[in-house]
């Protein structure tokens, strides 16, 4: 299988959520939970440390995805992933790539190849 990337840029295969997610790791899932409530002033519960990646087709997501509003859009127009967006890159993806910069890279990369 290829590398899964997610429709905002995020590599599925280094997500600690997809990770537990795909071990059945309780021990990551708390870490996982602790950390990224600290990160996000959130309260993130451990059993919600579950996802399938969100370009999937699995409904196994984590919560933030369901709503994401990246994801939403993306899904709409029918893009692997927003590299292939006729309007990339857009506010949104602006906004969301000053908290994970690395995921600018990865679509930049993707969109070069294109």
């Amino acid at each position: 299988m290829g590398e899964m990337i997610s429709i905002c840029g995020l590599r599925c295969q280094t997500c600690d959520a997809y990770i537990a997610t795909k071990e059945n790791d309780d021990e990551r899932r708390a870490k996982t939970a602790e950390a990224w409530s600290k990160m996000y002033g959130a309260d993130i519960a451990p059993e919600s440390i579950n996802c399938d990646g969100c370009t999937s087709g699995s409904e196994v997501l984590f919560h933030h995805c369901t709503v994401c509003e990246i994801r939403k859009c993306g899904m709409e127009r029918g893009v692997v992933n927003c590299a292939h967006c006729a309007d990339y890159s857009c506010e949104k993806l602006e906004e969301f790539f000053k908290m994970v910069p690395e995921c600018r890279e990865t679509l930049d990369a993707i969109k070069t190849s294109l």
